[in-house]
This record gives C-alpha cells, structure tokens and sequence, in this order.
C-alpha cells in the first residue's frame, strides 16, 4: 500500500490527465516523479520547476519502465493512445499496459491509479476493448489498484483544428445527438479523484469510479459556454457518414449514442467523495471562459 512519503511515479505527465494528476499531487505535498520522453519539453519543464522529478523512459521500452519505477510506492497509470488510420491498435495497447504491470510488481510498488474511460453497454464496439483488456490484467496482479473511468473534458471546448469538438467560427461539432444529456468532467477533477485514492488506498482499493460533473445535452452546453465567453455558440450534430469516415470505432459510437447507451456516472455519488465536484459553469468561472476567450482571439 502507500502513503504520503511514497514516491509516485506518473505517467502520461506531459498531457491532460497526467499532468494534471502530476501537479495536484505536488500542491498537496506528495513526492511526484514523472515519466517523459523528452526532459526539455515545455510541460517537463514546468513540473521539474514544480518540484517533480523527472525519468526519461518510454512505454515501448520496458527497460525504462523498470528504471522509472525503481523506488516509487505507487503509480499513475495512464498508457498512451494507440489510434492510427486503421483505428485502435488493441494489442498494442495491452501490450503496453501489462509491460508497465509487470515492471510494477517487479519494482515492488503497493498501488496503482488506472485511468481508463468510461463505459457503455457495448464497450467492445468503440475502441474500449484494449483499456479493459489492461484493466483485467490489473485486478489479477495482485497489486493494490483503483480504476478511474473519466468521461468527455470540458478542456475539449479547448481543442484546435480536429473534426469533433473544440469551436470553430461559432460552432461546436460532435457525434451526440442533440437532444440526449452527456456527461463531461473537469480534468482536474479527475486529478482530484487520483489524489484522493494515493491519499487513502484502503478505502480506494478495487473501486471502479466512472467519473463526470456535468450532463445535459450538447446545444444547451454549448450555449453555456457561449454566454461565458461573451459570443454565440451553437452546436452541430455530425453526420454518419463523417464518423464512418474516421474508423469503424467512430461510427459505432454514433450508432451505439442513437441506441440511448451512453455514460452513467452517479454523479451525486461522486460529489459526496469530492464536494467540490466542477460543473461546467464551475469549470467556465474558474479557468475555461478566460483560456477559450484567448484561444479564439488568437486567430
């Protein structure tokens, strides 16, 4: 198991979720190592400064991992995405996944925070298969474990030039029907929720937390964000044809959204483990409204 003075390791440090997690442990006194490919990058930088430190490794190297793991208690799971033109590469994912469990239970470390993405009914359908792959391999490694499964960011309102999500000249594009609520959640929120399981990983151990703040359908989000940021926004149903367009898992999760099946977070279940919980006014109040603003000046 781990506590306070255990030196976590981790990784994905330099993304959205990683990083995240990476600084919320540090702001609340934890030791923090970070796994990066490239130590003079920008965002590894920015957590060295903060007091990370950093192991140079990659996940297709495993001697790297072994090396980054040596001497941390506990470890922030996150493997990088393996999506090409031919959609997601599930070998290569669980291949990575159980390379990093391995080098864990090698290294000795107590408690590992998995995080994943949330479910649906048919989760083998859309690109899930290869996260529940590695998420059996955890819950039979006989390592302490807490499975976090986070739904849609609100950072994506932050997204540039990708066909789903983000706003562009007003408007914000994505498979969802439009008149259906969908979840999303802050990624510090999700930072939260990591930080909570480190801190008590008796209480964490073998949860599964599918993890949002919000739900309410896209056009009324989107209007939200539009009043924040002081300009219309609108939001467009992307076709079927488009999603056909990028894969096979894209499209079925536009059939599979028309088939009623989507996220189930309890979110008030949630927001009595972490009260303070974002909505996406939270989230537009604090830090999105004013980097959405900036983003859209920019161009």
């Amino acid at each position: 198991m781990s506590s306070r003075n255990d030196l976590i390791l981790v990784t994905g440090a330099t993304g959205k979720q990683g990083g995240a997690t990476a600084r919320r442990l540090l702001s609340t006194g934890h030791r923090v190592r970070v796994l990066v490919r490239d130590p003079e990058a920008a965002a590894a930088r920015e957590l060295a400064s903060a007091g990370a430190e950093l192991a140079v490794g990659d996940f297709d190297e495993p001697a790297s991992l072994s090396a980054a793991l040596r001497g941390a208690g506990s470890a922030f799971l996150m493997p990088p995405a393996a999506f090409g033109p031919n959609g997601w590469d599930v070998s290569l994912e669980v291949e990575r996944g159980t390379a990093f469990l391995a080098a864990a239970r090698a290294a000795g470390v107590g408690f590992i925070v998995f995080t994943t993405v949330a479910t649906l009914d048919a989760d083998g359908t859309w690109g899930a298969g290869g996260k529940r792959h590695v998420e059996a391999a955890l819950r039979n490694s006989g390592l302490h474990w807490t499975i976090l499964r986070p739904v849609r960011f609100f950072e994506n309102y932050l997204q540039q030039n990708l066909p789903f999500d983000g706003i562009d000249n007003g408007v914000n594009r994505h498979l969802f029907p439009a008149d259906q609520p969908i979840q999303s959640i802050a990624v510090d929120d999700i930072a939260v929720f990591a930080q909570l399981a480190f801190d008590d990983p008796a209480r964490f151990h073998g949860q599964i937390l599918e993890l949002a703040g919000d739900a309410r359908p896209m056009p009324e989000a989107a209007a939200v964000v539009g009043a924040a940021i002081g300009q219309p926004v609108r939001y467009e149903v992307a076709p079927e044809s488009e999603a056909e367009a990028f894969g096979p898992e894209v499209a079925a999760a536009w059939r599979l959204s028309r088939r009623g099946q989507h996220w189930h977070a309890d979110i008030r279940a949630l927001r009595e483990i972490h009260p303070g919980l974002r909505t996406l006014e939270d989230w537009l109040a604090e830090t999105g409204a004013a980097r959405l603003k900036s983003l859209l000046t920019s161009r």
